[in-house]
């Protein structure tokens, strides 16, 4: 898990620092006054972005609760979290 973690941890630090970009260009647009839509539509990426990071972060809390339960090497249990992961990023 503690490699996995790290790993995973990279790439929500790196998923955030993008969303923190996207931020700051929607400050940027809305202070030149940009097409409200424009606007709309990238707060809309951007909210997205920030609701997989927290996808992956529900799913690595609900694999360390269960890896803590079980004996610590379910492949099986780590699968179907990957899965449910798949699953709330697309369709929520």
């Amino acid at each position: 898990m503690d490699a996995k973690w790290t790993k995973d941890k990279s790439a929500l630090i790196s998923r955030l620092k993008r969303i923190e970009g996207q931020l700051r260009g929607v400050q940027a647009m809305m202070e030149r006054e940009d097409d409200c839509e424009k606007i709309a539509q990238q707060l809309s990426a951007a909210r997205k972005a920030l609701d997989k990071a927290f996808y992956q972060m529900m799913a690595c809390a609900m694999e360390k609760d269960l890896m803590q339960r079980g004996d610590g090497k379910s492949h099986e249990a780590e699968n179907a979290i990957g899965h449910f992961t798949q699953m709330m990023a697309k369709y929520a």
